[in-house]
């Protein structure tokens, strides 16, 4: 075993606080783009939910007007309750038959 003096300068010590420093962006990204809850319900709007199911706009339309999504409707925009959304996909889970 050799007795070396790890410093700043070492390249393990570079690398380490470079990925903290990578992890930390990545931690503030996480939070500002994190949207407030309203009583501890959290919301979606169109496009995200469209984006979140892979579904177009024009699919969650014609499930809100055949009432087979719930959705709240705020002045023009519509919005969907994140824990409606999240009972109709657990309602919807079919099991594997093999």
């Amino acid at each position: 075993m050799s007795n070396q003096l790890i410093t700043s300068e070492n390249e393990r010590v570079k690398s380490f606080f470079l990925s903290l420093e990578r992890l930390s962006t990545a931690i503030e990204k996480l939070f500002t783009a994190r949207k407030p809850a309203l009583n501890g319900e959290s919301f979606y709007t169109d496009e995200e939910l469209s984006k979140k199911l892979k579904l177009s706009r024009r699919s969650l339309q014609d499930y809100r007007n055949e009432g087979r999504i719930p959705y709240i409707k705020l002045g023009g925009k519509i919005l969907y309750r994140a824990s409606d959304i999240e009972k109709l996909l657990e309602e919807g889970y079919r099991d594997k038959f093999r």
